[in-house]
């Protein structure tokens, strides 16, 4: 991992997170804690930290950074927690939750997004 990519997280958090209101610690450890970068085409890793949704594979998009903090917020997730999430995309959400709770289960309907998110995910 690169130390630039670690410092764009972290101002992401401080930046796009904190300040917007997000309070949860488990959630800020977990938005610091998974690399956006990997779930992102390559030729865009150097955006991935960008306040700001991007495309990924089958027309669709992975959600910035501050939504999927958001909605995990509002979750107000226990650790023991088990969590199902309808559209994997790219597989961040679901990434960012399995720092949070016990189990997710995630169900995408695109194959080619079913595929790229299970590598990412392992």
């Amino acid at each position: 991992m690169r130390f630039d990519q670690i410092q764009q997280r972290e101002h992401m958090v401080e930046r796009q997170l904190a300040r917007r209101g997000i309070r949860d610690p488990a959630v800020m450890r977990a938005m610091r804690s998974v690399p956006r970068e990997r779930f992102v085409p390559a030729e865009l890793a150097e955006f991935a930290y960008d306040d700001t949704p991007l495309p990924i594979a089958a027309n669709q998009t992975i959600s910035q950074p501050y939504i999927v903090a958001l909605m995990a917020n509002a979750l107000e997730l226990d650790p023991g927690d088990k969590v199902l999430e309808i559209g994997t995309g790219s597989g961040y959400a679901a990434a960012v939750l399995a720092e949070l709770v016990h189990e997710v289960f995630t169900i995408q309907r695109q194959i080619t997004l079913c595929t790229l998110a299970r590598e990412r995910v392992h």
